[in-house]
């Protein structure tokens, strides 16, 4: 295998895996208020690991398609991406803080705007891969807020 195919795989895998296992859906989740349009619960890891296996394709698309001066940024924009991916499901589950996730969730989504936009110099096609996360990170991003105005304050203090 190639080191483009490894990156794309390990990349996908890890945010893959790490964000189900970051995501405890307890009794703490299910007794927040949400809205009607939310999709079921089931949906959500169909849709990640879809979303996340194009946006691994789409990597080794921009890396063929990049000279090898650029492969660094593209490296760089991938791992920005992974790590604001990472933070949003310990905000929200973990640390019980939707209004924390909200507060991060503008740079996870600016990482994968960036991603749409840089990938386009190197492969149309990608770029194109990458818009399905850039719209599920979207309705992701009101659906935070919505959750937020719907049950806030959170804290220490909204929960003793």
């Amino acid at each position: 295998m190639t080191f483009p195919i490894i990156f794309a795989v390990v990349w996908a895998l890890v945010l893959t895996a790490g964000g189900g296992l970051l995501t405890k859906i307890g009794a703490w989740y299910h007794d927040l208020a949400k809205p009607s349009w939310q999709p079921p619960d089931w949906l959500f890891g169909p849709a990640w690991t879809t979303i996340l296996a194009l946006a691994g394709w789409a990597f080794v698309l921009a890396w063929n398609g990049a000279p090898e001066s650029d492969r660094p940024l593209l490296i760089g924009l991938y791992l920005a991406n992974g790590l604001f991916h990472f933070l949003w499901s310990p905000l929200f589950f973990t640390a019980k803080r939707p209004d924390w996730a909200l507060v991060e969730v503008p740079f996870l989504w600016a990482s994968v705007l960036a991603l749409t936009i840089f990938l386009r110099e190197w492969s149309v096609a990608a770029s194109w891969m990458i818009v399905p996360y850039l719209a599920w990170v979207s309705f992701a991003a009101i659906l935070n807020w919505k959750i937020f105005k719907l049950n806030g304050p959170f804290g220490a203090k909204a929960t003793t």
